[in-house]
C-alpha cells in the first residue's frame, strides 16, 4: 500500500457517503491521501453499486477538473489503489447536478478588504484603491479568514447560482500566490462543511454576461488576470475559465454562445488553447486566440509562463510612481493630501500589446 498515495478509504462504521448518481445512502466509498493534506470532496469516490450506478470518480478525474488543488509531485500516471476494482468497459456516469452555496456567504465575504484580502491590498498600491474597489465589487470578489486573510474567487452563473468559491493566498507585496510550503487554495464548500456538495464550476465574471449583452468576451486562465485586465482594458468582459483546464470545457462555455470571444492563453499555452478554440467555434460567432504576448516574449518570460495582465504590468502605474515619490519624500503625500489631489491614470497600452 506505501506505493499508493490516493486510494479508497478502509471501512469503518459510517465511512460510506451517499452516493451523487444513485442517491442511494451509505453506498460511496470515499477517497483519501495517505499524507493527509488533501482533503477530497464528498464526490470524489465510488459506489459499492457496481452494476445498477457505476459511479466512479477518481483523484486523477479531480485533478483534471480542479488543476489548482494537484500536487506538485502529481503525474496521470501516479498509481491510486482501487481496493473494489474498476468500472472499465460500463457505462459513463450521468452527469452531477451542480449545489449551490447560499448567497449570504457572498454578501457576508464583501468586507475586510483592507485587513484582511492580500489580493487587494497588492492591488491598490498598483492601480489605486477606489478602482480596485469597483472591480472587487463588480466581479464579487469577497475575502475569507483562511491563513489569516485571502482572496474568494466566487464563480456566479448566469442563473445568479453561486457555482463555488475559491479561496487563494497571495503575497500582498508581490501580488504572487504562494505556493509554499503548501499551495495556499481550497473550496468554500470545504470550508463550509457542506454535506454531499457537488462542485461543477461555471467561468469566473459569468455573471456579468447579462449586464454586458453584447460586449466581447475576452477570456484568461486566471481570476486574477481578469481583474487586472478589466482596469487596462475595459471594453472587453474578461472572465477566466481558473486554470489551463478549470471549467474550460464544452458544457460551460455554452453561456458564450453567439458571442465575440478572445483568448489570451498564457505563455506556452497557445497550442492547447487553440484546440479548445475549436470547441468554441461551433458556439461562439467569432473567436480570436490571441498571440500578442507570444510575439514580444523573451526566453525568460516564457519559462516563467506570463500571462498578459503581466506585461501590462511590467511598467510602473501612476499609482505606483506616486508610492515610490512618498516613500522617497513623505511631504510629497501630505501634499497630495492636503490639496485633495488625485493620480490621472495613464491608460496606454504597454508597448506591443493592443
Amino acid at each position: 500500500m506505501s506505493d499508493y498515495r490516493f486510494h479508497l478509504e478502509k471501512y469503518r462504521p459510517n465511512s460510506k457517503l451517499t452516493c451523487p448518481q444513485c442517491k442511494k445512502l451509505r453506498c460511496l466509498v470515499h477517497y483519501v491521501d495517505d499524507q493527509g493534506i488533501i482533503k477530497f470532496p464528498n464526490y470524489v469516490g465510488r459506489c459499492d453499486h457496481e452494476n445498477s450506478c457505476g459511479y466512479h470518480y477518481t483523484p486523477k478525474d479531480y485533478f483534471h477538473d480542479n488543476p489548482d488543488m494537484k500536487p506538485k509531485d502529481w503525474d496521470d500516471d501516479t498509481p491510486i489503489y482501487n481496493k473494489v476494482g474498476t468500472t472499465k468497459g460500463k457505462e459513463e456516469p450521468k452527469p452531477i447536478e451542480p449545489s449551490f452555496i447560499p448567497m449570504v456567504f457572498v454578501s457576508k465575504s464583501l468586507s475586510a478588504y483592507k485587513t484582511k484580502n492580500p489580493l487587494y491590498q497588492y492591488l491598490c498600491g498598483v492601480i489605486g484603491e477606489d478602482e480596485v474597489k469597483r472591480i472587487f465589487r463588480l466581479y464579487l470578489v469577497g475575502t475569507g479568514n483562511k491563513w489569516g486573510g485571502c482572496t474568494v474567487f466566487w464563480q456566479i452563473d448566469t442563473n445568479g447560482n453561486v457555482r463555488a468559491g475559491k479561496l487563494m493566498g497571495y503575497d500582498s507585496k508581490t501580488g504572487h500566490r504562494i505556493k509554499e510550503p503548501q499551495s495556499q487554495v481550497t473550496w468554500a464548500h470545504s470550508e463550509l462543511k457542506i454535506a454531499d456538495f457537488h462542485l461543477v464550476q461555471c467561468l469566473f465574471g459569468e455573471h456579468l454576461l447579462h449586464e454586458r449583452p453584447t460586449a466581447p468576451v475576452a477570456l484568461v486562465e486566471s481570476e486574477k488576470t481578469a481583474l487586472i485586465m478589466t482596469h487596462f482594458m475595459p471594453d472587453l468582459l474578461w472572465l477566466a475559465t481558473g486554470g489551463k483546464n478549470g471549467c474550460f470545457n464544452e458544457k460551460a462555455v455554452q453561456v458564450l454562445r453567439n458571442r465575440d470571444v478572445f483568448l489570451f492563453p498564457d505563455l506556452g499555452a497557445k497550442e492547447q488553447w487553440q484546440q479548445k478554440a475549436l470547441m468554441l467555434q461551433t458556439v461562439c460567432k467569432r473567436v480570436v486566440v490571441s498571440d500578442c504576448i507570444e510575439k514580444i516574449a523573451n526566453d525568460e518570460q516564457r519559462e516563467q509562463g506570463l500571462d498578459v495582465a503581466d506585461f501590462f504590468l511590467m511598467r510602473p502605474t501612476a499609482h505606483e510612481i506616486l508610492a515610490d515619490m512618498i516613500r522617497r519624500n513623505p511631504a510629497v503625500g501630505l501634499l497630495v493630501e492636503k490639496l485633495d489631489l488625485e493620480v490621472c491614470n495613464d491608460e496606454e497600452p504597454q508597448d506591443g500589446v493592443p
